[in-house]
């Protein structure tokens, strides 16, 4: 019986999840915040005497699965992303400059903003740290709704032969681009919490760190990513027997092999695995970047990511009404409201001031647009990948603790972005017209 009730619900759930998208676009309304309501309708149905969704309690499972579930993201949003980034080409680093920014400042200042403010309402050291740095990466799984729609490609868009397909949202590549990088780039304050707590004071292990863990494994995740990419981008358009071309044969499967090889040689060798899986559907884009088989890939890919959300959003919504959220306290309410209100926010703002769009033809950010990437830093699966991987290398004071106050930032993140998007976007969307209009008349 109970078996027969998890097919029923895992049925009726995943309607949803592809019926809700176009229902609720007009609506103050995301998909996950209705998958987040259905999920804890189920933890408050009986169920097996003994069984739990305590995610301590099913700690492999879920390490795993939040882990499959950004890996596909990952490959999605560098695979949906048009803007060509060619390392030898400066026009192109500077095109990218929001996401540096957002990397390089926005991102470590909320990894400080809320250690200090963790540490200063009393939590152990490496426990704020902790908490901060899984709740530094911005979510490639939830944030589709500020995200890049997908791959344009020669069937998609009237090409000429000086047109080049690029971007043509900056808030959107703004904020995909940051979620597809930053994910890879908490993993080393992930690590120095862990190290913290499993080796005591930073004087023990500081260098290790900084020369391994923050240069070292980021650059072989890169390194790595750029060779398999390469690699695949030669075996899908270039092989010089037409019919062992993938991408002639439309076969989109190629995607999830991409994502199991750079994964898997990543961290065989060491480095950041979900670094070098976006770096990988980032350098195979560069091989044919028009190609129609990144579409295929993508919607493949798209539709992954919509099960494996889906399941996880279950999960997360039933252990909500199960306990997950019975330790969180008064602390927990503050550094989530300060994270999403004004940490975040504040930081991104920060780190993009001077980065504004005055011509038509500039590539930047009017003010209104740096308002809107600067609050929609949403949080989620990412969060439980990296709590359950820490929780699983080293003791942390507060465990408990920490599970409550991730889960509950990830549904307030999910409720206040998802219920906010849609008239934000529309109002950039006004605010966009009325700002041509000015530089028409100019």
């Amino acid at each position: 019986m109970a078996i027969d009730l998890v097919w029923i619900v895992l049925g009726f759930a995943l309607l949803l999840a592809v019926f809700l998208p176009t229902a609720v676009e007009r609506f103050p309304l995301s998909t996950p915040m209705v998958l987040l309501g259905v999920g804890a309708l189920v933890g408050l149905a009986p169920m097996p005497k003994g069984f739990t969704f305590s995610p301590q309690e099913h700690e492999a499972f879920v390490l795993h699965a939040s882990e499959a579930t950004v890996l596909v993201a990952l490959m999605g949003v560098g695979l949906a992303l048009d803007r060509p980034m060619r390392v030898r080409s400066l026009t192109s680093w500077r095109a990218w400059a929001p996401t540096w920014r957002l990397l390089a400042i926005a991102m470590p200042l909320g990894i400080v903003g809320v250690s200090l403010l963790g540490w200063t309402l009393g939590l152990a050291a490496p426990t704020a740290l902790l908490l901060a740095a899984a709740l530094a990466p911005t979510d490639p799984v939830l944030a589709s709704d500020v995200q890049v729609d997908g791959p344009q490609t020669e069937a998609t868009q009237e090409m000429t032969q000086d047109t080049e397909i690029d971007e043509s949202d900056e808030v959107r590549f703004a904020l995909t681009s940051e979620a597809g990088l930053n994910d890879g780039l908490a993993f080393p304050f992930v690590y120095a919490a862990i190290l913290w707590a499993s080796e005591g004071s930073p004087s023990h292990w500081g260098w290790k760190w900084l020369g391994w863990e923050l240069v070292g494994k980021v650059a072989l995740g890169v390194a790595v990513g750029l060779v398999v990419g390469w690699v695949l981008g030669k075996l899908f358009f270039r092989l010089p027997a037409k019919k062992y071309r993938l991408a002639d044969a439309g076969e989109p499967l190629a995607a999830l092999a991409a994502i199991m090889c750079s994964y898997g040689l990543t961290e065989l060798a060491g480095g950041y695995g979900f670094l070098a899986v976006f770096v990988t559907a980032m350098a195979m884009r560069q091989a044919e970047r028009g190609h129609r088989y990144y579409a295929d890939m993508h919607a493949f890919i798209e539709r992954l990511e919509q099960i494996l959300t889906l399941v996880m959003l279950l999960l997360l919504g039933a252990a909500a009404t199960n306990g997950v959220l019975a330790h969180a306290d008064w602390r927990s309410a503050v550094i989530v409201a300060a994270l999403i209100l004004v940490i975040r926010p504040g930081g991104a703002w920060l780190s993009l001031l001077g980065r504004r769009d005055d011509t038509a033809k500039a590539v930047g950010l009017t003010t209104g647009e740096r308002w809107i990437t600067s609050f929609y830093g949403v949080r989620g699966i990412g969060s439980i990948f990296y709590i359950a991987y820490a929780t699983g290398h080293a003791d942390f004071a507060g465990s408990d603790w920490l599970w409550s106050t991730i889960a509950l930032a990830i549904i307030v993140s999910v409720v206040v972005h998802g219920s906010t998007v849609t008239p934000a976007m529309k109002w950039l969307e006004r605010h966009r017209t009325n700002h041509r209009r000015v530089l028409a008349d100019a």
